[in-house]
């Protein structure tokens, strides 16, 4: 009884420093990255209406291209932590190359349908006749940054799996101020305009990949890894991001729907749900990161044939997801006079506003879990699970959330199907969590 008390904090302690270590940088990662959009909405925004409008369409359409293929990240952290779980950081790296050739594949096939598609792109979503030249424009050049992107989150997904997070998070700093720069300087020092704004992105992108690549070049050649393409490596990394981004485009498509609502629901309900979508998309940033060393710590440990260091990884990281959902939804209470008026003076969105965020402060411990378990089971590499489960999640919630119009509620209601949404998750997650059979260890699962 004893031994087992003592032994207990130093086990616990040690997952608590894994956790910290790789959970803050990659924090400030995940945050340093929506700020190039930021960034490039500032400088634009002082050339026009047009212009602003222009950019808010082209950079929609880009951040949901990349986000897509997120899985490129997800799938290589995992495949790679297994390897240097194993004590193998050539195969590892090996891995990791995979995914860094099929990113530069993806990312060619994306650009080869983009600059043709441009216009109509722009058209479907809907933009002016005064913006759709800029957003056509910004487009068309900023396209030639997707390889890049793509490039980055396959060699983040690398590092994020060599249990470093830190140098994504320099990297991520360095290429927010290098676009800042650049974007000034091309935008109104060599007149480009919005052109401009699209080129200065696409330099810091190419930056960031290339300065991955040394990393993960050096790193090859230090273990004797090959950096050639391998077919049946290449394909392994496909086969493996298939479920992961059925997966993404279910949670997407939950996203695309809550938006449709509100707009059904009308001007002042969009409004409120806009500001509140953003406030959870803060929240997910940092839940996100526990998930993130959720992923490599898992991948490492069933990689060393480590089942109940696996499980006690997990075990804590759900407690880790518990406490900082209840802190985020104190935070989101106590904080609501303060940034409320941030967005918006209009008292008919904050009356429709404020009894929603009630619902999503609420349901944050129940976020704070779902996204620890979605990391585990991703570090375990059960994508098909999770592909599976995020359908049946969307099976669950379209229903319930298309009917919120017709039976009352308004944007409570909606944000009520949004936490039911959440618990099916937690649910289905939990189930697996449980059940033991995400823990298949080896140096490939």
């Amino acid at each position: 009884m004893t031994q087992a008390h003592t032994a207990q904090p130093p086990s616990r302690r040690r997952h608590d420093r894994e956790i910290i270590a790789l959970a803050v940088p990659a924090f400030g990662a995940l945050v340093a990255e929506p700020l190039f959009v930021m960034v490039d909405s500032a400088i634009v925004g002082h050339l026009g209406t047009p212009q602003l409008a222009g950019l808010a369409v082209a950079a929609a359409l880009l951040t949901t291209a990349v986000s897509v293929f997120v899985f490129l990240a997800y799938a290589t952290t995992a495949a790679v932590a297994r390897q240097v779980g194993a004590g193998d950081l050539a195969a590892a790296i090996r891995q990791g190359m995979d995914g860094i050739w099929l990113a530069l594949l993806i990312g060619a096939a994306v650009v080869a349908a983009t600059l043709p598609l441009a216009p109509w792109l722009v058209d479907v979503f809907g933009a002016s006749d005064t913006a759709a030249p800029y957003a056509t424009t910004y487009l068309r050049i900023s396209s030639l940054g997707i390889p890049a992107m793509l490039v980055v989150l396959a060699a983040t997904g690398v590092l994020r799996g060599l249990q470093d997070t830190r140098t994504p998070l320099y990297v991520a700093i360095g290429g927010f101020a290098a676009n800042g720069a650049l974007n000034a300087g091309l935008v109104y020092g060599a007149g480009l305009g919005i052109a401009g704004s699209a080129w200065g992105t696409v330099i810091a992108q190419v930056g960031m990949a290339l300065v991955y690549l040394i990393v993960v070049v050096r790193g090859a050649r230090r273990h004797g890894a090959s950096l050639r393409p391998d077919a049946a490596g290449i394909r392994a990394s496909a086969q493996a991001g298939v479920p992961l981004l059925i997966r993404t485009l279910s949670l997407r498509a939950v996203l695309m729907i809550a938006t449709a609502v509100a707009a059904r629901l009308g001007d002042t309900d969009v409004a409120a749900h806009q500001i509140i979508l953003s406030l959870w998309s803060l929240t997910a940033f940092a839940l996100d990161a526990i998930a993130i060393a959720g992923q490599a710590i898992i991948g490492r440990y069933l990689g060393a044939n480590d089942a109940k260091g696996a499980r006690e990884a997990c075990r804590r990281m759900v407690q880790w997801g518990i406490a900082s959902g209840v802190v985020l939804g104190a935070v989101i209470l106590l904080a609501r006079p303060l940034f409320v008026p941030l967005f918006t003076s209009d008292a008919s969105v904050k009356d429709t506003l404020l009894p929603a965020l009630l619902v999503v402060a609420l349901s944050q411990p129940i976020s704070g879990v779902v996204f620890v378990l979605d990391g585990v089971l991703m570090g375990a590499g059960d994508g098909r699970y999770l592909a599976w489960a995020m359908v049946v999640t969307l099976a669950v919630f379209a229903p319930v959330a298309l009917l919120v119009p017709s039976f009352g509620g308004g944007l409570t209601a909606l944000w009520g199907a949004m936490t039911l949404m959440m618990t099916v998750r937690l649910v289905t997650l939990w189930l697996r969590a449980r059940s033991g059979r995400w823990v298949v260890t080896g140096a490939t699962r």
